[in-house]
């Protein structure tokens, strides 16, 4: 019974990681915007979603060198699609600081010591070796965002605590004449960086004093309540800009939200995002998605960032460079975005086996999102379902954000005018900036999906705008063996 129960849950957690976004089909067949993460908003009148807490499903081969690991037993699906623990700047925060976020079940290693006499769902704090430290019961079957907050502040909390009386022991020694001694004790605490970065640039100060040199150690984060307030304030409004297409507006209430708190990745993920998928200005994309790696951080953002930088390599030309950045992604973080571009990157590589392989995974237990379905109906054509698919453009074809992907759909059904319709309709009606307008067009032009039309004079005209940054391919050959654009 509990085998059964326990792969029910296995199955259900699937789902936590392909919430699609409503504007996730368009530009290139891929998309991206939000953060990288769905952003339709929240819905009855609460703001969207941005703190996502990049909670991963553990697995019996995981390991982690992580100071701590949270791991939250849910009880059902609908726990899962409705749980406040999927949403919060201080969970994400000790995510950035070397708190590990696993869903798990209890068939996991370990399990029973970790769940004791407790009825799902539970929250539970471990040391990485599966050592309980402390635990929050559900109420009413309910688990709460606030009580599983408070449970990893108060453990942080006791833990800096102790780390304060070390580096005042350590002061004690260097009065007392024991200069090993000291640096010794504050050697330990600086190596406490990842989850005290205060406390560890504290004990950095006093070795240079004894003529040891630190590397810089990253600031920490701000995570004041009221400061945390204004941050998820602005970022949430930020959001709805971008939502309604005023993309410059969420620029600026991204970068409010970054410049409050420049310790944080989140904000920095959006704005690369933005930057990236809406406005087209990969100078200042790229700056953002470098930073985010190159500073503490924690794996959706990373997953993001090296998305991101793949995806405009990609575009570059160098072509085994981006794949592997966006494979790095996935390696990080179970991304639907970067699945759903390995999809189109396979695809046009003349590999539909792989391309349908990454489409799956991206479309996950969610097969009755439309936006979900017109980007599997898109593989589905390629790989001779066509009358399926075009029933699924057909009940869908309204949908703007997904015009790119429509016209694919079109394309590979042999109806050039509906094709070409669409792609106009997504140039010209779905896209605000000619910076990105250039490169979709330039992609359109290799797109393995828009082969029937490639040498169509209208489509030529209709796409005369590309960049010219890709290789044009000939018929049956990949996109990166194609001879460069002139």
């Amino acid at each position: 019974m509990k085998t059964k129960f326990a792969r029910s849950i296995a199955v259900a957690l699937l789902a936590l990681f392909f919430i699609q976004t409503s504007w996730a089909t368009c530009g290139g067949g891929g998309g991206g915007g939000g953060g990288g993460m769905s952003n339709s908003g929240g819905g009855g009148g609460t703001p969207p979603p941005t703190y996502h807490v990049p909670w991963k499903v553990f697995k019996a081969t995981d390991t982690t060198a992580a100071g701590l690991v949270l791991y939250w037993f849910p009880a059902s699906q609908n726990e899962i699609n409705n749980s406040s623990l999927k949403e919060s700047r201080t969970l994400s925060g000790a995510a950035k600081q070397c708190v590990a976020m696993a869903v798990a079940n209890p068939t996991i290693p370990n399990a029973d010591k970790l769940l004791g006499d407790s009825k799902l769902p539970v929250a539970v704090l471990a040391t990485p070796d599966g050592t309980p430290v402390q635990k929050v019961e559900n109420t009413n079957g309910k688990l709460k965002v606030a009580d599983v907050e408070k449970l990893v502040d108060n453990e942080m909390k006791q833990r800096e605590t102790a780390l304060t009386e070390q580096i005042n022991e350590a002061g004690r020694k260097v009065t007392a004449g024991d200069k090993d001694g000291a640096i010794k004790l504050y050697k330990a605490v600086v190596d406490q960086k990842c989850m005290f970065p205060k406390k560890a640039k504290d004990a950095a100060k006093e070795l240079k004093k004894l003529g040891v040199e630190v590397a810089a150690i990253p600031a920490a984060l701000n995570l004041d309540p009221r400061v945390s307030a204004r941050i998820q304030r602005t970022m949430s409004l930020g959001l709805i800009a971008e939502n309604s297409g005023r993309y410059i507006a969420a620029d600026k209430l991204y970068t409010r939200a970054h410049l409050m708190d420049p310790a944080d990745p989140t904000p920095l993920r959006y704005m690369g995002e933005n930057y990236r998928h809406n406005i087209g200005d990969w100078k200042k994309a790229r700056i953002a998605f470098e930073t985010i790696l190159n500073m503490p951080a924690d794996s959706l953002s990373r997953a993001v960032a090296f998305h991101g930088l793949g995806k405009m390599t990609i575009h570059d030309g160098e072509f085994k460079k981006g794949l592997a950045l966006m494979e790095q992604a996935i390696a990080e973080y179970p991304l639907a975005l970067a699945y759903r571009n390995l999809a189109v990157y396979w695809n046009s590589e003349g590999d539909p086996v792989k391309g349908n392989a990454y489409t799956q995974q991206a479309l996950a237990l969610d097969p009755k999102d439309p936006y979900n379905l017109v980007f599997a109906a898109v593989f589905m054509a390629a790989n001779g379902k066509k009358d399926e698919a075009l029933k699924i453009a057909r009940d869908n074809v309204n949908l703007m954000p997904a015009s790119y992907n429509l016209a694919a759909i079109y394309a590979q059904n042999g109806q050039r005018d509906k094709a070409l319709s669409l792609l106009r309709r997504h140039f010209f009606q779905y896209e605000r900036y000619g910076a990105v307008r250039e490169k979709e067009m330039m992609e359109a032009r290799v797109d393995a999906v828009f082969d029937s039309i490639r040498a169509d004079h209208a489509f030529i005209a209709l796409t005369s705008g590309a960049d010219g940054k890709l290789p044009i391919p000939m018929k049956g050959m990949p996109a990166s063996q194609a001879s460069p654009n002139r």
